[in-house]
């Protein structure tokens, strides 16, 4: 791998992409089916930059699944998210592909419809996790809905459409044990820790 840059900005985060072959190699394949809106997110990225800030090497063996995003609101079947599936495991065999169309994922959440995969990346639980990438042309594009501030700085912190889905979001944090692989995180589990009056929002940020 080449030597990482410094993490500050979204741009860090496309270049260390970039950087990273495996990683890169990933983002290529989902590109080469030009399938409509479509990402690698969560842990994709979050787990690459954590590892980063602890010293560690990107290792995209030890993710428990790669999450391939697209947004399909004609074709929103599971047996095309199946296909999907194993048109990447043959590009790249021993990956975990998850592949699902968020054009029906509001469905699962319990949210209005998602506008596009921007909009369902904005309703995932933790502002860490809510980021993705995609190639373009082989050019690596990051959008954050949130920002990447959360991300660089190690803080777990529910995103704001979770205010009532607070339980939700410290179950879902508490069996991800992160803290036993990434000590420095700073956990935020209480609505009240995450967002401290008289800040009780979130300015969201388009990309």
């Amino acid at each position: 791998m080449n030597p990482a840059p410094p993490l500050q900005t979204i741009s860090d985060i496309e270049r260390l992409l970039e950087a990273h072959a495996a990683s890169h190699a990933l983002l290529l394949h989902v590109e080469s089916l030009g399938l409509p809106d479509a990402w690698i997110g969560a842990g994709f990225i979050r787990n690459s930059v954590w590892d980063m800030l602890h010293g560690r090497e990107i290792d995209v063996a030890r993710l428990s699944d790669v999450d391939v995003l697209f947004f399909d609101p004609v074709e929103r079947s599971k047996e095309r998210e199946a296909e999907i599936e194993c048109q990447l495991r043959i590009l790249a065999p021993g990956i975990p592909w998850s592949v699902k169309n968020q054009a029906r994922m509001h469905l699962r959440n319990g949210d209005a419809p998602y506008r596009d995969t921007a909009d369902a990346v904005a309703h995932w639980a933790e502002t860490a996790t809510a980021v993705a990438a995609r190639s373009v042309r082989g050019k690596v594009k990051v959008m954050a809905p949130y920002g990447v501030d959360d991300l660089m700085n190690l803080i777990v912190r529910p995103t704001p459409v979770f205010g009532h889905k607070i339980d939700i979001y410290c179950e879902r944090v508490m069996a991800k044990d992160w803290p036993a692989r990434w000590p420095r995180l700073i956990m935020l589990m209480s609505w009240e820790t995450a967002y401290p009056a008289p800040h009780s929002s979130f300015d969201r940020i388009d990309t």
